[in-house]
């Protein structure tokens, strides 16, 4: 039996007095801060008027530098949300990439990063850019900011979720909510008071993508699917861009870097001009907006493939979409907006600015939960998550793009005869064998009560709160025992392994199948031989030697076709046992009938059973 039931969200304060709350957008590039108050959304500037933030922190001397002073300086730490809720092994794949030094200790489950031989975690750095949002902020309002809504990637799992409340709690922030960055994107245009439908979130930034289906209905917003491509985006198109000058002009592949630096401003000016001109190395060098438009189509295509399979996902036709809300500086490019609107039919809404959206749309969650609201935020979990049972098999618990917060129950039983404990494996991925996802958390359930296999009664609820945060639990129902755990696994989930994850899934699903009937002959061969095998025990003795021998080598005979591949002649042999032990089956009925009757009259029989 599964249970489901949807909460409200449990973890957010109650409105009460203190400092202000505010909305941000902790991003991987740059970084805003937003205030919302009775219907007025502003995104705060610092005193030179700009409202973003470079997520570039330094340290010189003992001085901690963030932002836009801190891009020239030597060691500057970027792009620090790539290392949120990372291990050691995981930071190794993409160690070329960063521009500073990781601590290469197994040992460390965190990775730090190596400041003049300081140890810093990704949670200090992502700290300090948090403290100087909060201080903006602070001048602005000339009051306390110690509350904030803070927006994560859809696709950021319990271990880099809890390293963003973490890093808020260093800068003296305590986290009202996490927000998904779509979910975010759609508050900004008040879906979640002013509006009735589906909407599609189409966010193109510098370096991924993602969109996600939404829908409000009477007070509760929530999103139906998300996918997307942590491998395309605006900095794709600049890429290209600068290719197309070397190949165009003769440049060399050495004048590639400063190339893309120019092809930026040619994405930029294009977006509103004709044509780009400059000059480079002596050389005059150009490009059109039908060039432009002709080099990265086949990327905005991509996109467009990435809407329909989100479509396919949350079984939405996108003839029923009632509005688009375009999100990162990319979409600014014409074209992208144009094929947006020629494959859903809709114009997108354009009235936010798409770098500022996502953090407005914090601070109007953050203005919700301060003041109140009637409305109900449903996001979803990017990936199932799961425990393993016998025969190293998944069993899914809570399917990817369920609705949250949420809780699930399932029961499950004994496996072995006079079983006292059970392990609960929590694993996350969409395979259906255990190894082949990724292993969250484990913990023990003890003191069962010594019972026959199949008796005992574990309730196993998976609840996952409105932050996205896991809670796994077990609980026998005859004695009460009960074991918890909050899943804070010591490194996290990479959006790009979300998506191998999600594509191996149906790459290999044929397999997968393959793989997990077989493991379930086998479990179901096991339960057999152990059927049997206690039966001997208990009645052996009514057996003739010849007619033991012959079960014990039936059993052989199964054991060894355990160990192979061959599933259909495991299930023949699995049902050769049982016809070869129905004879030994009727023998110990017969057994437990004169047994029965020894000693008791026609009356005393007739009173147990009741005739």
């Amino acid at each position: 039996m599964m249970l489901i039931d949807i909460h409200e969200p449990g973890q957010t304060p109650l409105p009460h007095q203190g400092g202000a709350s505010v909305g941000i957008d902790l991003g991987t590039t740059n970084s805003l801060v937003a205030i919302s108050n009775q219907g007025i959304r502003e995104v705060v500037s610092d005193k030179q008027g700009n409202v973003l933030l470079p997520s570039i922190v330094a340290y010189e001397g003992g001085k901690i530098i963030v932002g836009q002073e801190a891009i020239e300086k030597k060691g500057a730490i970027r792009s620090v949300k790539r290392l949120m809720g990372r291990g050691v092994a995981d930071i190794k794949k993409i160690v070329e990439d960063l521009p500073f030094k990781i601590v290469d200790d197994e040992n460390k489950a965190i990775v730090r990063i190596d400041v003049d031989g300081k140890k810093l975690t990704a949670i200090e750095v992502s700290a300090e850019i948090l403290k100087t949002l909060k201080k903006r902020a602070e001048d602005a309002l000339e009051n306390e900011v110690d509350r904030a809504v803070i927006t994560v990637p859809a696709y950021f799992d319990d271990a880099a979720r809890q390293a963003t409340k973490d890093a808020a709690r260093l800068a003296g922030l305590e986290v009202m909510r996490l927000v998904n960055e779509p979910t975010a994107a759609a508050l900004a245009y008040g879906l979640d008071n002013e509006a009735e439908g589906i909407y599609a979130i189409y966010d193109l930034g510098g370096g991924t993508f993602d969109v996600s289906m939404l829908r409000m209905e009477k007070g509760v917003f929530q999103v139906l699917a998300t996918g997307g491509d942590t491998a395309l985006g605006g900095d794709d198109f600049d890429n290209i861009i600068a290719r197309y000058f070397i190949a165009e002009y003769g440049f060399d592949n050495k004048d590639f870097n400063a190339l893309v630096t120019i092809a930026k401003k040619a994405k930029e000016c294009l977006s509103d001009n004709d044509r780009f001109e400059t000059e480079y190395k002596g050389s005059n060098i150009s490009i059109n907006v039908e060039k432009f438009n002709q080099l990265i189509e086949p990327l905005v295509l991509e996109t467009i493939d990435i809407i329909q399979n989100v479509l396919v996902d949350s079984r939405v036709h996108r003839d029923v979409i009632k509005g688009v809300v375009l999100v990162g500086g990319s979409t600014r490019v014409p074209l992208v907006r144009k094929k947006v609107e020629a494959f859903l039919g809709i114009a997108p809404l354009t009235d936010v600015d798409p770098d500022k959206v996502v953090a407005i749309g914090a601070a109007v969650q953050a203005e919700s939960l301060s003041q109140g609201s009637n409305s109900l935020l449903l996001d979803v979990t990017p990936l199932s998550l799961g425990i393993e049972t016998m025969g190293g098999l998944t069993e899914v618990i809570i399917p990817r793009n369920t609705p949250i917060p949420a809780s699930v129950s399932q029961k499950y039983t004994t496996f072995k005869d006079n079983q006292t404990g059970l392990k609960v494996h929590v694993v996350q991925g969409e395979r259906e064998m255990v190894f082949q996802n990724r292993s969250l958390a484990d913990f023990d359930l003890m003191g069962i009560p010594p019972m026959a296999a199949g008796s005992a009664v574990i309730e196993v609820t998976f609840t996952i709160d409105a932050d996205g945060l896991l809670t796994v639990s077990a609980r026998e129902e005859t004695t009460g025992v009960e074991q918890e755990i909050q899943v804070k696994p010591s490194y996290g989930l990479a959006t790009e392994e979300v998506e191998t994850m999600l594509r191996e899934s149906m790459e290999h699903a044929r397999e997968d199948i393959t793989a997990r009937l077989l493991a379930e002959s086998r479990i179901e061969a096991e339960v057999a031989i152990n059927g049997v095998l206690s039966a001997l025990e208990k009645d052996g003795d009514l057996l003739e030697d010849g007619y033991k021998a012959t079960i014990d080598q039936q059993i052989e005979r199964v054991k060894q076709l355990q160990q192979g591949q061959d599933r259909d002649e495991l299930d023949y042999e699995v049902g050769q046992l049982d016809k070869i032990c129905t004879d030994f089956a009727q023998m110990r009925m017969d057994r437990a009938v004169k047994q029965f009757i020894a000693g008791n009259t026609v009356e005393d029989i007739e009173e147990k059973v009741d005739f």
